[in-house]
């Protein structure tokens, strides 16, 4: 009969815990009992009042974000690049609280991000619904080009790619307009010779709803952005929209750092002439002090919404920086009232901040999502459903199923090692969700017998292949197993290049019983441990093996790309 030990920690941060059990457990796999997950940043320390939301509504990595109203609904989609499953699904029927209910991309044959970097695959996806059907448009960079899938329910399942030939650049989305004609908006390269670094335009195309075709001929509608005269870069994320009979194009500019913004033109039709309004920006934070406190920053690429009242909200991301631009979270998802001043929109006004408490939209209050997506929270995996939870992600398509298990040792989660490691380019035994907080601590209790020098489990946290800090036990030469902390900054080794480690003085043989912690503390990351076969937990002691290593290893700003840190668990074997 299986025994599971389960011990808990509030170490006034977010913690990752899991178990292994003692019995029935192959030496030659990593399993984990539970996964335990708890946020505490200060900013999310305000209590709300009961006319109130927080931002971000989704914290951690989730960008890009584009929504659309049914009825009653609000349906959420994300970028989600080489992870699988891609494209998380989300529900709300008042904007705040918001529920995964599927991913887009759960189907290993639907695209193909073998060998890609982490930040290509899946850019800004945008959703939309008409006649009954939902439709999402997408990028699938270096794997494709531009598609659409169709779903009768946004939870899946989803169609296959119908992919649209001719159609260049990233970032389209899909315009159905009162007549019932159907457009494509998107980003690409401008009908001229490009005229400096980051000259971009915004195309549009009609599109047959019931083909799933584009028809007639394809339009440059904006060149280069509000001025080209100014030099503005990366005019992208486009949306066309209608408001009191008038045409709207929404779009960013400025690129995704700390220059990002949001900016509105005009037209009559879809093909223009798009006129941009003098008040743009209509929403940025890049004039403000950087030096403030709790800064939003390299906000942009919005979609709006409206709610119960007719009132106009808009999504959009931002970062929240723990020092100058590094952030470990990534780009996550904020909600804010959009005004009209003499009708065109607006966000931001002036020197206003990104506020992370504001008044909630006039949608009736639903009941908080059983898994939570802002604030600080707990949250306890127990691996005892037939299924993972859907925000579990791997890196790029499984090339198999069967390094993971839920059915091995029933309650735990069985990583079988394989060949593939975190700095290769294919499909590693790592599974993980997002780090959602700058305050992060991670805590595992791992079963494992490394079988050979070089095997290895334990946990990671991961930004790329060329950025991430391991965290657990290794064989060794001599038979004995390792602890160790291995990290990867840019270099050429796979496996990162260990920088503390100490031998576990265990008889040859005997399975090694450990407890492991990491903890975040925004741009420093600690890492303990605790031995014992104990079911008391509290028994055990933490012992440091390094302290205060650099977290803005796995930083967006160190790492470059378009995604955040990951934090999970992995199993590797040097076997052949």
């Amino acid at each position: 009969m299986k025994t599971k030990t389960k011990f808990e920690l509030l170490l006034g941060g977010l913690v990752f815990s899991c178990i292994a059990t003692a019995e029935n457990i192959s030496t030659s796999t990593a399993t984990f009992d539970w996964f335990e997950y708890r946020g505490d940043d200060r900013v999310f320390e305000q209590p709300l009042a009961a006319n109130e939301y927080r931002n971000p509504i989704l914290a951690g990595y989730y960008p890009d974000p584009s929504v659309e109203q049914v009825g009653g609904d609000y349906y959420l989609v994300n970028s989600s690049f080489a992870h699988f499953p891609g494209i998380p699904v989300f529900h709300s029927r008042d904007l705040v609280n918001w529920t995964q209910i599927g991913n887009v991309i759960d189907r290993p044959d639907q695209v193909d991000f073998s060998g890609l970097g982490i930040s290509r695959g899946i850019f800004a996806p945008a959703i939309s619904y008409h006649n009954g059907t939902f439709y999402l448009v997408t990028t699938c960079v270096d794997c494709g080009g531009n598609f659409v899938v169709t779903a009768e329910n946004p939870a899946g399942p989803w169609s296959d790619p119908v992919w649209l030939p001719g159609m260049g650049g990233i970032d389209p989305s899909l315009f159905f307009d009162d007549n019932g004609r159907a457009y494509i908006v998107n980003n690409d390269a401008p009908a001229e010779e490009p005229r400096y670094d980051g000259h971009r335009a915004i195309w549009v195309q009609e599109f047959d709803p019931q083909k799933l075709t584009l028809i007639g001929p394809r339009q440059q509608i904006v060149n280069g952005g509000v001025d080209i005269a100014e030099k503005p870069v990366w005019i992208e994320g486009p949306h066309l929209l209608r408001r009191n009979g008038q045409l709207y194009l929404i779009a960013a500019e400025g690129g995704t750092s700390v220059n990002h913004s949001q900016v509105v033109f005009k037209a009559d039709t879809p093909f223009g002439p798009f006129t941009p309004w003098s008040g743009n920006p209509i929403l940025t934070q890049r004039h403000l002090n950087p030096a403030r406190v709790n800064p939003v920053t390299s906000v942009g690429h919005a979609d709006f919404v409206q709610d119960g009242e007719g009132a106009w909200w808009a999504v959009f991301l931002g970062t929240r920086p723990y020092q100058g631009d590094y952030y470990n979270t990534g780009r996550e998802t904020f909600l804010m009232p959009v005004t009209w001043d003499n009708g065109w929109p607006r966000i931001t006004r002036d020197d206003q901040p990104v506020p992370y408490v504001a008044k909630r939209p006039a949608l009736p209050a639903q009941a908080a999502a059983a898994t939570p997506t802002t604030g600080n929270f707990s949250l306890r995996e127990e691996f005892d459903t037939p299924q993972l939870p859907l925000h579990w992600l791997q890196l790029r398509n499984p090339s198999s199923s069967s390094w993971y298990s839920l059915q091995q040792s029933p309650g735990s989660l069985t990583l079988t090692p394989t060949s593939i490691a975190l700095g290769d380019t294919g499909n590693p035994a790592f599974l993980a969700r997002r780090q959602q907080h700058l305050q992060a601590s991670a805590s595992t209790r791992l079963h494992y017998q490394p079988q050979r020098a070089g095997d290895r489990a334990g946990m990671a946290v991961f930004q790329n292949r060329e950025h991430f800090y391991f965290f657990g036990v290794t064989g060794s030469a001599n038979g004995k197993p390792q602890l160790l902390v291995s990290r990867r900054d840019g270099d050429n080794k796979v496996q990162g290049e260990t920088i503390a480690s100490r031998a576990l003085e265990l008889p040859v043989g005997q399975p090694v019983d450990i407890q492991l912690r990491i903890q975040a503390r925004g741009p420093e990351y600690d890492f303990h441990y605790r031995l014992g076969t104990g079911t008391d937990s509290t028994e055990m002691t933490w012992q440091p093996l390094l302290l205060a290593a650099d977290g803005r290893v796995v930083s967006t700003r160190r790492a470059g790309g378009f995604v955040g840190a990951v934090i999970g668990l992995y199993a590797f074997t040097d076997g052949h």
